[in-house]
């Protein structure tokens, strides 16, 4: 077998459509709904958060987010070895941090020790250890690592996107004294925070924006040989309401915006100014889900099949479609959505809706309703829960409402809680102080193996059941694991080692139809990808997968004089 080779890129041929050539210089304004809430790309969870982050960072090998085809980054080289065991990786020549220092193996070797540490508990750990037993990294020259596997890593160089290298120099102390989690806190100083991206941390007003400037040290060219990115400055403005970021838009303050309402989009595109583009399915998936450790009679409810099966039922996925998202959305069964073709499963298992279907599974599980049509367990506990919400989405805020109704007519009492969507993390993943929340998942890669950290029992967004393969319930004092959740996870081991991709894809269909038929998030509707910017901002590529807006940033450039 011929050793793999990825070839460099400098830039022709690195975009689906090859990219326009820009002129450099002036400033593009941003708006976001949620600030980060922090600047450590070891520790971030959410989306916003890894939005800011992608801009100022770099990996070694990266995948383009509009062909979905790895690439060359700071790597120049990455070369597999016949058996699928080992990576050897070597870095350009002269790369540099944003504060100048250079950028070798050492701090290679050192970034993935920490991403791996189970002490930092990374969200993208789990994709370092195949079958439990972690990846190694060896230095084996100055600007040379190489990547020891306990298995062939079926995805291959797809491995190593995102995993952003981080500076030895800056970070090592935090990590050697068992601090790293606090490192590179929104409060940081600027200067601190020394990455390899385009573009580098400026300033940071909390509650307003994240200033960045262009970082002088970054490596791409364009095909002329010209420095990226194009852009001096790209500001993030944080607008938490909806409506404001619109008018912000309609009146030049903000001049991109990504994640649009269907509503605020039909009229942007009416806005001879702006460029409005519907990049069609995305990788984002929204799902209602339980807290099965609630501690309340909840819980029961939560762990009972029959229960979810019947919540599925009782919701209108058709009406979230049409109602709030104007049909430019999806309806779906499983997390893999009709964006991602290759990997969809098509035989899972479906929850029409259906309300009398409904009455008919609470029934069975024991429930009953009084003569007001509430329902009550079989001992006597009435059937109400609170359901968390980000309140600055307004989608799921919606779809949170539109739920609440359909589950009325079953007899369930819900009481919709919004929340700021930090505040909402905190609970679902430090505190588990919840009982039932809408969220929503973009995956990171259209390979299965960006779903590590959500599907298998230990992962870091197995959000239903955290730390399930450890933990114990009360009443038995046996692990809370399903047998379903170890099938799941020895699917996934199989996935993530197989290189036939018939035999990966068979293992990852089985896992979109064992989690359907279990049901540990309810699965609602996939959104399009909705965005707007400036008609005359160069480059501007919206793609389905995160970040779908900033993806290409380092291209970016005005098509007009700058005032």
């Amino acid at each position: 077998m011929p050793v793999a080779l990825l070839v460099a890129v400098s830039g022709v041929g690195a975009f689906g459509a090859a990219p326009t050539r820009g002129e450099t210089g002036g400033t593009l304004v941003v708006a976001q709904t949620s600030e980060p809430r922090t600047f450590n790309p070891v520790t971030a969870t959410d989306q916003p958060t890894r939005d800011v982050l992608s801009v100022m960072s770099a990996d070694l090998v990266h995948i383009n987010r509009q062909t979905l085809q790895p690439e060359l980054a700071l790597a120049r080289r990455c070369e597999a070895s016949p058996d699928g065991l080992h990576y050897t990786v070597t870095l350009r020549d002269g790369l540099r941090f944003s504060d100048g220092a250079p950028l070798t193996a050492d701090d290679v070797a050192f970034t993935f020790a920490v991403y791996s540490d189970p002490r930092v508990n990374s969200p993208q750990g789990d994709l370092l250890r195949i079958d439990g037993v972690p990846i190694t990294v060896v230095k084996v020259a100055p600007l040379t690592v190489r990547f020891d596997l306990p298995a062939p890593y079926a995805p291959g160089d797809r491995l190593f996107d995102s995993f952003w290298i981080l500076p030895k120099h800056e970070l090592e102390r935090a990590y050697t004294q068992g601090t790293f989690a606090q490192a590179w806190t929104s409060s940081s100083p600027a200067e601190s925070v020394a990455t390899a991206g385009p573009f580098r941390l400026k300033q940071y007003v909390p509650g307003q924006r994240v200033v960045l400037e262009r970082n002088p040290y970054y490596w791409k060219r364009d095909e002329a040989g010209k420095p990226l990115p194009y852009l001096d400055r790209l500001e993030i403005e944080f607008v938490a309401d909806q409506n404001a970021q619109l008018l912000r838009l309609l009146t030049h303050e903000v001049s991109a915006a990504g994640r649009l309402r269907p509503d605020d989009f039909a009229r942007l595109a009416q806005a001879p100014f702006l460029n409005a583009r519907d990049a069609g399915a995305g990788f984002e998936y929204n799902f209602l889900f339980f807290n099965w450790d609630a501690s309340s009679p909840s819980a029961k409810w939560f762990r009972s099949l029959t229960f979810r099966q019947a919540v599925a039922h009782a919701i209108d996925r058709d009406a979230i479609v049409r109602l709030v998202y104007h049909g430019m959305a999806s309806p779906i069964s499983s997390q893999v959505t009709p964006g991602n073709r290759l990997w969809r499963a098509h035989t899972l298992t479906d929850y029409p809706y259906d309300p009398a279907r409904a009455d008919a599974l609470l029934r069975e599980a024991g429930f009953r309703r009084n003569e007001a049509g509430a329902l009550a367990d079989r001992d006597g506990h009435p059937v109400e829960f609170p359901l968390m919400v980000s309140a600055s989405n307004q989608p799921r805020r919606k779809m949170a409402t539109l739920i609440q109704e359909d589950l009325a007519r079953v007899g369930i009492r819900v009481r919709v809680e919004p929340m700021e969507f930090g505040a909402l993390l905190d609970a679902v993943l430090k505190t588990r102080k919840f009982e039932a929340a809408i969220w929503g998942i973009a995956s990171g890669d259209a390979d299965p193996n960006a779903e590590m950290n959500v599907w298998t029992s230990g992962g870091t967004l197995h959000v239903w059941n955290m730390n399930a393969s450890t933990s114990k319930t009360a009443s038995t004092g046996t692990t809370a694991l399903e047998p379903w959740e170890r099938e799941v996870d020895r699917l996934m081991s199989v996935q993530m080692t197989t290189t036939a991709f018939a035999a990966r894809k068979a293992a990852y269909d089985r896992v979109q139809q064992v989690v359907s038929a279990n049901l540990p998030m309810i699965f609602l509707a996939s959104p399009h990808v909705l965005a707007a910017a400036a008609r005359d901002l160069g480059n501007f590529e919206p793609a389905a997968l995160e970040p779908v807006l900033l993806w290409n940033a380092d291209r970016w450039f005005w098509q007009r004089p700058q005032r």
